[in-house]
């Protein structure tokens, strides 16, 4: 199946795999530290990630850290542990695994293919044209299911997902930079590009966030 869509072509393949991610550090930076030095970086240079650091953003973003009865716990706050929001990953450059477009699995802390392939220049397209989502070497998109989180708090529900998708995007760039790389949260998108480029049904489910990430480019090489 293929799409032509404000000037990005695209073609879509699904695979059943899942790649096993390996098991989060739970050591690092110091929160106050990580504070201090958070800034918003836009250029990256062509170097990749590891699948570690691949892991322990993920994990910082939705990985699950216990849980209370039969419920879950993940690493992000969320109203009434609804957990609206899904992890996509688009990846450009990670040792280990192939470019393409990935689904984050909290429970099993693992990635699901969804398409192979180089997406980093579709992606940069929908949003708005933007260079970091073509530099970065990774980046990551949140989706909501709105159900999950508006069938218990109605319309109000909408508020709280917009301010956990806030959160994880917080956790994204702090664990960025206890990696050593640099992040930038994006939203400005073309939303029904976006979301096909994805896959998602959009009677269900919609992007909301963008956060590309990446090691920093050297002085020289910033734009």
């Amino acid at each position: 199946m293929s799409f032509l869509l404000l000037g990005l072509s695209f073609r879509l393949a699904t695979y059943e795999v899942a790649i096993a991610l390996p098991e989060p550090k739970l050591r690092g930076m110091s929160v106050e530290e990580a504070i201090r030095s958070r800034r918003s970086i836009r250029s990256y240079s062509g170097d990749s990630l590891s699948l570690v650091q691949l892991s322990q953003i993920l994990f910082a973003a939705q990985g699950i850290t216990g849980k209370r009865g039969d419920k879950l716990l993940r690493a992000a706050p969320s109203a009434g542990a609804t957990y609206p929001l899904e992890v996509y990953v688009f990846v450009g450059r990670v040792r280990g695994i192939a470019s393409g477009i990935y689904h984050y699995v909290p429970d099993t802390h693992s990635l699901e293919v969804l398409r192979i392939g180089d997406f980093t220049d579709s992606l940069a397209l929908a949003c708005l044209g933007q260079s970091m989502p073509r530099e970065a070497a990774i980046s990551v998109v949140l989706t909501c299911v709105p159900e999950r989180t508006t069938r218990i708090y109605g319309e109000r529900g909408m508020r709280y997902i917009y301010m956990e998708a806030g959160h994880v995007s917080e956790n994204i760039c702090l664990e960025a930079i206890s990696l050593g790389l640099g992040a930038v949260p994006v939203g400005a998108f073309y939303d029904e590009v976006l979301n096909r480029l994805i896959g998602v049904d959009t009677q269900k489910e919609m992007a909301i966030y963008v956060n590309c990430i990446g090691k920093p480019a050297k002085r020289g090489e910033r734009k």
